[in-house]
């Protein structure tokens, strides 16, 4: 591609009422001027993304602006001596698609410190399989094992487990032997099916979830992985097991903490906050690099529907609308 081809993407503009989203054909020149230039194969769309193009919780800091929290592809020019043309890589967080241009276009120009390469034993298309949902649910998983969470340790329970984080952790804890319960509101048939198929040996969806719980409530959870906060993680507290934990990355119920000081000073339960955005890129290639084996492929392919670019506004509204069961991946050349 030379500098004066087009490539397709998806620019996110300020309306007068409403913020616009559209196809657009643009030129390298259009890029931002960063340090390495990726040609990219695959994006995500996140609950994240979904809020932005809703205009809601200021997730689009800059206008234009090509969103996306994800890509995957291969660098095509490279001004850093850690990346070289050819060189396979994967971008994820750092608040790309956001305050940076992002991975909605077929082109991208990305600060070389918020890439990573892409691990041996995975394509493109797995890593956007996994995206920032997988990686960030491995870095869940970790916060686990570190706090001493083995799978002999009891049983542990996933939230939003429909969604692409909890249904990557799920789908993690499973491959590494754990005894998973998924927390979703539904009560379809069908979705209860989905989660086992991807890993989970027991549902929970009953009223309690909905309910304040008692400072401490029975003993259920060795560990948790929590991606809705508010009661929901107030329950989680009060259930947490002797010595349990809890890894937190959500809020999608809401930013509050209706809890006491209880389940930590009676039962020495922790909670151990996740970020996955601003994660340093030394524990964020170690989970990289877990994601390899950590997953299986036949739970991916069951997490995971793809979509062309031109669909990404449509599956947002669907995403924040909870309609959207799973994962979902952008071929940004479709």
């Amino acid at each position: 591609m030379t500098r004066n081809d087009t490539f397709k993407a998806l620019v996110v503009e300020k309306g007068e009422k409403e913020l616009v989203a559209s196809l657009k054909q643009l030129t390298v020149a259009d890029l931002p001027d960063e340090d390495v230039l990726i040609q990219v194969d695959y994006s995500t769309l996140n609950y994240k993304e979904g809020l932005g193009f809703a205009n809601r919780n200021k997730i689009f800091r800059i206008f234009p602006i090509v969103p996306g929290v994800d890509l995957a592809g291969t660098v095509v020019e490279s001004q850093s001596p850690a990346f070289n043309p050819g060189e396979k890589v994967i971008l994820n967080g750092w608040s790309v698609g956001e305050r940076y241009w992002g991975g909605y276009a077929q082109m991208a120009r990305i600060r070389s410190d918020f890439l990573v390469h892409l691990p041996q034993g995975m394509d493109t298309k797995k890593a956007m399989y996994i995206g920032t949902a997988g990686y960030t649910a491995m870095l869940m998983v970790m916060t686990l094992e570190e706090a001493g969470v083995t799978p002999g340790s009891g049983p542990i329970l996933v939230t939003g487990a429909t969604g692409g984080v909890g249904g990557n952790a799920v789908a993690i804890l499973n491959k590494l032997g754990y005894e998973v319960t998924a927390l979703t509101r539904s009560q379809q048939p069908s979705i209860h099916e989905y989660l086992k198929t991807i890993g989970a040996k027991e549902i929970a969806c009953g009223e309690e979830w909905t309910k304040p719980p008692a400072p401490l409530e029975s003993q259920k959870w060795a560990g948790a992985i929590d991606n809705v906060g508010s009661t929901v993680l107030a329950r989680i507290l009060a259930e947490m097991k002797y010595g349990g934990c809890v890894a937190a990355c959500g809020l999608a119920a809401g930013y509050d903490l209706p809890t006491t000081v209880m389940p930590f000073i009676l039962r020495g339960v922790s909670l151990r906050g996740v970020d996955s955005v601003s994660c340093p890129t030394p524990r964020r290639i170690a989970a990289w690099e877990r994601l390899v084996t950590d997953i299986a492929d036949e739970a991916l392919e069951t997490i995971n529907t793809v979509i062309p670019l031109a669909e990404v506004p449509r599956y947002a509204r669907e995403l924040l609308a909870g309609n959207v069961t799973g994962h979902i991946v952008v071929d940004v050349n479709a």
